[in-house]
């Protein structure tokens, strides 16, 4: 058993599936947790059922991030969990301009880690992936041309190249990202089809508390240097094969792209 007494978490996502799970569990362990969400009901019913504090915070608007980043940066965190994300219905656009998916999965997560890099000294940075990276291509000419299913894989690929990226360039922290697997939770209510298959699907797939496993497992694993910058599906470490992933250049691209469309230098 971990034991987390006196450690700082943020969990992002948290209102309800795997991050309303996580933060659960990080509260179990004895973490002092926030919990972040974009449901004002939703987000206040679990930080109270773990006297925890909380912020609202919609990532479809990147001044939300920069306000929640601004109300993070009084103290030290030591585990900062990206996992608010989403899978949206045809190419729809926020109002920053950058389509819905592209944004949720991967601009905001980039932003906000960023923005907090003064506060995550020897601290762990955790991302909610997906193996629908796989089949996502990032346009870097174009990253807001895709829309549905596709863009959520070039999102959750974008995340990837970030996490890999950060590993590279930020010494004073770790990180790694991870796919939960198929879950029963609301990823996908934004998609009529599909979220009503995911309101079935919750009495018969993996629980969120499975889902939530390899975050806990990556937020105590006692040597996160071992593993930074690693991928994990599930509890398993994979080498990912993706052309764009192996592509160095790639990467170093997306960090200068995603640092002009949310404001930051690309230093």
């Amino acid at each position: 058993m971990a034991d987390l007494r006196g450690r700082t978490v943020v969990v992002t996502g948290a209102s309800s599936g795997i991050g309303a799970a996580a933060v659960r569990r990080f509260a179990e362990l004895g973490a002092r947790v926030t919990v972040v969400g974009r449901s004002p009901e939703q987000t206040r019913a679990v930080a109270e059922s773990i006297d925890a504090e909380h912020h609202i915070a919609d990532f479809t608007r990147l001044d939300d991030v920069r306000e929640l980043a601004d109300k993070l940066s009084e103290r030290p965190i030591d585990i900062l969990a990206n996992n608010a994300g989403g899978v949206f219905a045809g190419r729809r656009l926020t109002a920053d301009g950058h389509e819905m998916s592209f944004q949720v999965n991967h601009l905001a997560p980039f932003l906000l880690t960023n923005l907090l890099l003064p506060n995550l000294d020897g601290a762990r940075v955790i991302n909610t992936g997906s193996v629908a990276y796989r089949t996502g291509k990032l346009d870097l000419n174009d990253p807001d041309a895709q829309g549905g299913h596709r863009a959520y894989g070039a999102a959750k690929l974008a995340l990837l190249l970030f996490t890999r990226e950060l590993a590279q360039h930020a010494p004073r922290l770790t990180t790694n990202i991870f796919h939960p697997g198929g879950i029963g939770t609301g990823v996908m209510r934004e998609t009529p089809i599909l979220g009503r298959l995911m309101v079935i699907g919750r009495h018969v797939l993996p629980t969120p508390d499975t889902g939530a496993a390899p975050m806990i497992h990556l937020a105590t694993v006692e040597d996160p240097a071992s593993i930074n910058g690693a991928y994990f599906n599930k509890l398993r470490r994979q080498e990912p094969t993706h052309k764009q992933v192996t592509d160095p250049a790639v990467g170093r691209e997306l960090w200068d792209l995603s640092a002009r469309l949310t404001g930051l230098t690309t230093d």
